[in-house]
């Protein structure tokens, strides 16, 4: 029998902001979670992001504020303000069905002292990060002795991004006589012992497979190839899917921005999104990105986290994650909402381990594909290349007379080169094609794309990332509409 908000006991009020979204039917999160958090218990949940679990918290909250009382009843704390501000977002479509409540958003970066006039004339919902809330309650502008309802949403992040002190710090200072939600994607060590020492008896709330519920909506696409070619290519898979928006994920902030700097070369419609960035300039990106204004978003895990753009149809993870919790919620931005998405990984020979680390995490092998420009040979990709040099092993022979590509990489002429350390050993072997491997690192041209033999000079092949796909092709057109 299936559940509906009716049946849940909302207020006609907010079933009518629900079907004013279009939002009839609740996600399995917010089956299993709603009632329970309605009758004042508390309550581990845990769910991906995606799956609805902002609505599981925001709707009993709105449920239970008094709007006749003008001090803070209910405080959400979020890891990044780009949570918080979507979540601010949500909590306001509600409140338009509560009158006379009030919403701030309290996060770094932002007018403190807007912040400041709006927690004067009273409001009853408070979001924030630690940071800001902790700034806050030391300058005496909020006080918690009022608040029955705490969120933590994001706890595992939240406490990985090293939030525990301040975490705990703001617990403290809310009233025993509580009701706390602890909402996270995985569930650590140091979560379920903050959970154990905060919160009074909660109920286990768990979405079965939870790791799924994102996941079958994704296609995910491991693309093979070598780190020198990663950037040519990902700009041939950009071409060749025509993302409506992207969201591309790199390792450090310094890779997004170089990255992006690269796509903008290329003619692409992209920004970067990361902890360097002033939080106006955070906001711009973002707005810029929601409005489709740019279609691809170069991003970092920790500024990336929890974002929910509408139309994200595709997810590029530029830099393989090492964790699979990583790859789960990367991957989520896409295929959100009962729409399909796709996931397309890049992974060198020597990510071979934290691939198959997350294949082993989400109990799935991923469908492989090699690009024209990924600058491997064929043959399976394997950690041994890693070990050996990634560019000994994957070096392409010209010889039109039918080279040996053994595991070592011999040429076809004399003794051939041992590929080790990425260095050319043993520098007798000539190719038929004129290629020389005198000690000289063996580079393989993106130029174009095309990857082609440089005979010139001592015979090196020379690898210029970034360049492969530039030239031409600049248009872009055929962008599937929403």
């Amino acid at each position: 029998m299936t559940t509906t908000f009716e049946k849940m006991g909302l207020s006609t009020a907010l079933l009518h902001i629900l079907q004013g979204q279009g939002i009839v039917t609740p996600t399995p999160v917010q089956e299993k979670a709603i009632p329970t958090l309605l009758a004042g218990e508390d309550a581990v949940v845990q769910a991906q992001t995606g799956t609805g679990k902002t609505l599981a918290f925001l709707l009993p909250i709105m449920e239970k504020i008094r709007t006749d009382r003008p001090d803070a009843q209910a405080l959400i704390i979020t890891p990044t303000r780009e949570l918080a501000i979507q979540i601010t977002a949500e909590a306001r479509k509600l409140a338009a069905a509560r009158e006379g409540m009030s919403v701030l958003a309290a996060y770094g970066g932002q007018d403190v002292e807007r912040q400041l006039r709006k927690l004067h004339n009273g409001t009853q919902l408070v979001i924030g990060t630690p940071g800001r809330l902790l700034d806050h309650l030391r300058r005496g502008s909020l006080t918690l002795g009022s608040v029955r309802t705490l969120v933590l949403d994001e706890a595992d992040q939240m406490l990985h991004m090293g939030f525990l002190a301040e975490v705990e710090d703001i617990i403290t200072r809310v009233p025993r006589s509580r009701q706390t939600m602890l909402f996270s994607a995985t569930m650590p060590d140091n979560v379920k012992r903050l959970a154990k020492t905060y919160m009074n008896q909660p109920h286990d709330i768990r979405v079965a497979d939870n790791s799924r519920v994102t996941l079958d909506s994704i296609r995910q696409i491991v693309v093979e190839c070598t780190d020198r070619a990663k950037q040519a290519t990902l700009i041939d898979m950009i071409r060749k899917e025509r993302p409506y928006l992207a969201v591309i994920f790199c390792r450090t902030k310094r890779r997004a921005s170089t990255l992006n700097k690269a796509l903008q070369e290329a003619g692409f419609k992209s920004d970067e999104l990361h902890g360097d960035l002033s939080q106006s300039k955070r906001e711009q990106v973002m707005r810029a990105f929601r409005d489709a204004k740019l279609e691809l978003l170069v991003a970092t895990d920790v500024a990336a986290r929890g974002i929910d753009v509408e139309g994200v149809t595709h997810v590029f993870n530029y830099d393989i994650p090492q964790e699979v919790d990583y790859y789960i919620h990367r991957i989520g931005r896409t295929g959100r909402a009962g729409e399909k998405g796709v996931a397309i990984t890049f992974a060198a020979p020597r990510d071979i381990d934290a691939l198959r680390n997350i294949e082993r995490g989400i109990n799935r092998k991923l469908e492989r594909q090699r690009n024209e420009k990924s600058g491997l040979s064929a043959g399976p990709m394997s950690s041994e290349g890693s070990r050996r040099g990634e560019d000994g092993l994957r070096r392409q022979d010209s010889d039109r007379e039918g080279s040996r590509r053994g595991s070592r990489g011999q040429g076809t002429g004399g003794r051939g080169s041992r590929g080790q350390g990425s260095r050319n050993q043993g520098g007798q072997g000539h190719g038929q094609g004129g290629q020389q491997s005198k000690g000289n690192r063996s580079r393989v041209s993106s130029t174009g794309g095309s990857g082609r033999n440089n005979n010139s000079g001592n015979g090196r092949q020379q690898s210029r990332e970034g360049q492969g796909g530039r030239r031409g092709g600049r248009d872009q057109g055929g962008r599937r509409g929403r």
